[in-house]
């Protein structure tokens, strides 16, 4: 198994070896998706952690109330970061089987 990226953080290191284990991602399109992934997660919650401290509306030159500018990068970070998951197909549910659950569903007509 290969190394997350150095340049991560270490959380976005650890989200990313545990997905890459997870979901046994192991070739260079792949780990690079991920990459980009870990990156855009870790830029989201980075721009998360800015609005939570200043807000998510400040007042621009003119003293009008305005959408800070991490709400933009927060937006944009999690567009990047679910596009990413979808290439990589992590947009579904991790390795079970497929099909309903046992016990919870009635055929037509049982109650």
């Amino acid at each position: 198994m290969k190394k997350a990226p150095s340049h991560l953080s270490p959380p976005a290191r650890r989200w990313w070896s545990e997905l890459a284990r997870e979901y046994d991602i192991v070739d260079a399109g792949g780990l690079a998706l991920l990459t980009v992934a870990a990156e855009a997660w870790e830029r989201a919650r980075d721009a998360r952690e800015l609005i939570a401290k200043e807000g998510a509306v400040t007042p621009d030159r003119f003293g009008t109330p305005t959408a800070h500018p991490a709400v933009r990068i927060e937006h944009g970070a999690r567009a990047q970061l679910l596009q990413a998951l979808k290439q990589l197909h992590l947009d579904v549910e991790p390795l079970k089987a497929p099909g309903r659950p046992t016990g919870i569903y009635h055929t037509a007509g049982e109650r």
